[in-house]
C-alpha cells in the first residue's frame, strides 16, 4: 500500500486562515425601499403594468418607451363585447408619445438600462434609459391628484454628442370607439402659444361621447418655443410634433398635459376636455406637479407604518397607494376588483367594494369612503325595482353594478340572480359609515333609506318555516362554489346583521321601526355540524371552498363572538381552502382572526399566504387568484389592509366610533404604528 501523507495541521490552519481574508464579505441584502418600488430589470413577455392614478383617470404602464398601455376613466360605460353588459371603455391613450434621435425612433430594442421606477409617496412612474451613445432618457407619469381628468409626462433628455431630437404626442382612438374626429388648434396669447391636439368618438352604442386634448409645456420664453407641427395620418390617430438640436451635454425638458373626460361627466365633453388641458397648460408644470404632491401629502397622513418586516412595509404601502389611487372624495363612483388598472370584470361594482376595499378606506379616509356609500345611494331606486322584479319587498342590489345600477351580470353567470348577500353587504358599508362618523344628518338622509329598504328585502326574502326556521333558501353562498344552496352561513348571518343594523338606526333617529325585522333576525338559522363547527350551507359535506364564508361571521358581522368557536371555524375551513385558484381574501381574514385570538404564527403565515404567492413582475403588483395573470386585483389589497388594520393593528368598528382591540401582531413584526385614522385622525399603535 502507498503511505499516505497528511498535511501539517498548523499550515492547514494557515492556508485557511488566509483563504476567507482574501474572500470578499458577503454583502448585506438591499433593504426595500418603503416607498419606491424599481424594475431593474424589465422583461416585456412577463410585465404585468403599473397604474397612476387619481381616483378618475387611470393610466397603466407598458415596457415599451414612451407607450401607454391604457387609460381608463371612472364612470365611464357603454354595452359592447362581454355578456351584453355595460363595460368599461378605454379613454383616448392620450400621453402615448415616440421620440427619435437623429432621424430614428426609439423602440425597446435600441436602449439599454431600461428601468422603472413607482414612487407610492407622490404616485408616479419614471421610466429612464440610454440610446446608444446619444442620449439619456428619462419620463415620468402622473394622474395629477387636484385635477381629476388630467394626466401629466415630463420628459428629459440629456445629449451625450450633439444630436437632433424629434418628440410627437400621439392620439390614438381605441378600438371599441366610433366616428372619431381629430381637431388641432394654436391659440395665440400674450405670454404662451396654446397648442391643442384633440380627439371625440362615440362608444359603441352611442351613449357616450369620448373626448381627450393635449398640449405641450415648454420651459422656453414665450416667443422661443419650439415650431409645433401637427400630422393627421388616418381617422384613428393624429399627431403633434417639434424638433430641436441638443449639443453634447446638453439636458433638454418639456412636458405634455393632456386631459380626457366624457359626456357621463359632463355636458360638453369636447370644449371642457380642452378647456382642461388648457387649465393645466398655464397653470405651468411646477404648480401642477406641487399641488399634486401636497395632495398626496394629505392622503399620506393617513398611513400604516411597520416596524420589523421591510417587504410588508413596501407591500403594504403599495395596497394603500392602489386603493388612494382606484378611489375618490366628492363623487358617487366605487371602485371595481380592478380598480383603474384596466378593463377586468368589465369595470363592475360588486362586494369586493362594499367589504372588502370600503373598511380599510373608511378609516383611513372617511371621505373617500363616503364616495363609495354616496354610488350606492344614488342607485337605490333600481334596487327599488330589482326586489320588485323578484317578488320582494324593499331593495335588492345588484350583484354587478357600473353606471346604472341595474342588475349587469353577464346571464351566464347564476350570481347575478341569487348571490343576493349582496344587498347585507352594501347595508353593512352604510352602517359602519355611520359608525366611524357618527353622523346623524348623514344616516337620517342616506343610510337610513338604505338600511330600512335593505331590511324590508330580507323580511320579504325568508321562507316562515316555523320558530327558528326563517329559511333563505336557493343562493349562491359568498363561497361561489355552493350555487343555489339553502340557509348559507354569510348570507344568513349577513341579513340578520342588517336586520338588527335598521332597527338599531331607527332607534337613533327616533323613527318607528319595523316590528318584524328584530323578529325575523331572531328565527334566521345558523347551521352547524355535530361536532359544533359552522356549517357552511344546508348540503355542505367538507368540499373545497373558493372563498371565505362561515369564517366572515366573526369579523366582519361579529356574528360569531366566542373565542373557541371561532377557533374551530378557523381549523375547519382553513384546509378547505385550495392552494390554486381561489381568490386573495380568505387568508387575509384568517390571518386578522389569529391576531385577534393572540396567534402570531399563524397571523404571519396566512398574511403571507394572502398575497405573496399572488405577486406578479416586475412591480409584485397583485392576481386575483395564486398564479393569475390579471391585476391589479384592488379586492384582495384591501383584504390585506383590514388584516393589518382591524387584526394587528386591533381597529375595530363599533356603534360609537372605532375602538382599538388587543391583537397580536405577526411573527418578526416589531411595532404597527396607524396614522390619521377616522374623522379625529388619531393615531394607534401596537409593540410587541
Amino acid at each position: 500500500m502507498p503511505t499516505l501523507h497528511f498535511p501539517n495541521p498548523a499550515h492547514l490552519l494557515l492556508a485557511l486562515t488566509l483563504l476567507l481574508a482574501a474572500s470578499p464579505k458577503p454583502v448585506a441584502a438591499q433593504q426595500p425601499d418603503p416607498w419606491r418600488i424599481t424594475a431593474d430589470k424589465v422583461d416585456p413577455a412577463a410585465y404585468y403594468g403599473v397604474t397612476v392614478a387619481n381616483g378618475m383617470l387611470g393610466i397603466v404602464s407598458s415596457p415599451e418607451p414612451f407607450q401607454v398601455k391604457a387609460v381608463v376613466l371612472a364612470g365611464a360605460y357603454d354595452q359592447y363585447g362581454r355578456g351584453r353588459v355595460s363595460n368599461f371603455l378605454n379613454s383616448f391613450n392620450l400621453l402615448n408619445m415616440y421620440l427619435e434621435v437623429d432621424g430614428k425612433r426609439l423602440s425597446g430594442k435600441d436602449v439599454t438600462n431600461f428601468r422603472q421606477a413607482l414612487d407610492m409617496r407622490h404616485a408616479s412612474l419614471t421610466t429612464t434609459f440610454d440610446y446608444a451613445d446619444k442620449a439619456t432618457i428619462s419620463y415620468t407619469h402622473y394622474a395629477l391628484r387636484q385635477l381629476p381628468f388630467t394626466g401629466l409626462m415630463d420628459v428629459s433628455v440629456t445629449a451625450k454628442k450633439d444630436v437632433a431630437v424629434t418628440a410627437a404626442s400621439v392620439m390614438d382612438a381605441p378600438d371599441a370607439l366610433r366616428d372619431v374626429q381629430n381637431y388641432y388648434n394654436e391659440i395665440d396669447r400674450p405670454h404662451a402659444t396654446l397648442s391643442l391636439l384633440t380627439s371625440s368618438g362615440q362608444s359603441a352604442t352611442g351613449k357616450l361621447k369620448l373626448c381627450a386634448s393635449t398640449s405641450f409645456l415648454f420651459n422656453e420664453p414665450h416667443g422661443q418655443e419650439p415650431r409645433v407641427i401637427h400630422e393627421m395620418w388616418d381617422s384613428n390617430m393624429h399627431l403633434m410634433k417639434f424638433s430641436k438640436p441638443l449639443k453634447a451635454g446638453q439636458t433638454y425638458t418639456y412636458a405634455v398635459a393632456g386631459s380626457s373626460i366624457t359626456s357621463a361627466h359632463h355636458a360638453d365633453p369636447l370644449n371642457e376636455a380642452e378647456r382642461l388641458t388648457i387649465f393645466a397648460r398655464l397653470e405651468g408644470k411646477e404648480r401642477l406637479l406641487a399641488f399634486h404632491a401636497k395632495a398626496w401629502d394629505d392622503l399620506w397622513k393617513s398611513d400604516i407604518q411597520i416596524e420589523g418586516d421591510a417587504q410588508a412595509q413596501q407591500d403594504v404601502h403599495s395596497m394603500l397607494y392602489h386603493l388612494y389611487s382606484f378611489s375618490r372624495a366628492g363623487t358617487d363612483y366605487s371602485p371595481s376588483p380592478m380598480g383603474l388598472s384596466g378593463l377586468g370584470y368589465n369595470g363592475h361594482v360588486f362586494w369586493d367594494s362594499d367589504l372588502w376595499m370600503f373598511p380599510a378606506l373608511l378609516v383611513m379616509h372617511p371621505e373617500i369612503a363616503k364616495s363609495m356609500v354616496e354610488y350606492r345611494f344614488c342607485r337605490l331606486e333600481p334596487a327599488r325595482n330589482n326586489a320588485f322584479a323578484h317578488g320582494y319587498q324593499g331593495a335588492m342590489f345588484p350583484w354587478e353594478s357600473a353606471d346604472s345600477g341595474v342588475e349587469e351580470t353577464p346571464v351566464w353567470a347564476l350570481s347575478g340572480p341569487f348571490e343576493h348577500h349582496i344587498t347585507a353587504d352594501v347595508a353593512l358599508a352604510a352602517w359602519q359609515y355611520y359608525c366611524v362618523t357618527q353622523d346623524k344628518a348623514w344616516l337620517r338622509e342616506k343610510g337610513w333609506p338604505i338600511l330600512s329598504a335593505t331590511a324590508d328585502f330580507w323580511a320579504s326574502r325568508v321562507e316562515r318555516n316555523g320558530p327558528g326556521h326563517y329559511d333563505i333558501k336557493n343562493v349562491v353562498a359568498a363561497d361561489e362554489w355552493a350555487e343555489n344552496v339553502d340557509n348559507n352561513a354569510f348570507t344568513n348571518a349577513a341579513a340578520q346583521v342588517n336586520l338588527q343594523h335598521a332597527a338599531a338606526a331607527a332607534k337613533l333617529l327616533n323613527l318607528p321601526a319595523n316590528p318584524d325585522w328584530l323578529h325575523v333576525a331572531q328565527n334566521i338559522p345558523l347551521l352547524h355540524f355535530p361536532d359544533g363547527v359552522t356549517q357552511e350551507h344546508a348540503t355542505y359535506k367538507g368540499e373545497g371552498i373558493k372563498q371565505g364564508d362561515v369564517n366572515l361571521l366573526a369579523y366582519p358581522l361579529n356574528v360569531v363572538t366566542a373565542p373557541a368557536q371561532i377557533r374551530k371555524d378557523l381549523a375547519y375551513y382553513e384546509t378547505r381552502v385550495p392552494t390554486e385558484g381561489t381568490p386573495a381574501m380568505t387568508q387575509a381574514i384568517f390571518a386578522l382572526l389569529y391576531s385577534r385570538l393572540g396567534n402570531g404564527d399563524k397571523a404571519q403565515h396566512f398574511f403571507q399566504d394572502a398575497y405573496l404567492p399572488n405577486l406578479l413582475p416586475p412591480f409584485r403588483v397583485i392576481a386575483e387568484t395564486k398564479g393569475g395573470t390579471n391585476p391589479y386585483f384592488a379586492t384582495g389589497a384591501g383584504g390585506v389592509l383590514q388584516a393589518v388594520l382591524m387584526g394587528f393593528g386591533g381597529l375595530d368598528i363599533t356603534p360609537t366610533g372605532i375602538k382599538q382591540l388587543k391583537s397580536t401582531l405577526p411573527t418578526g413584526w416589531k411595532s404597527v404604528k396607524i396614522t390619521g385614522i377616522g374623522p379625529q385622525r388619531k393615531t394607534y399603535s401596537v409593540t410587541r
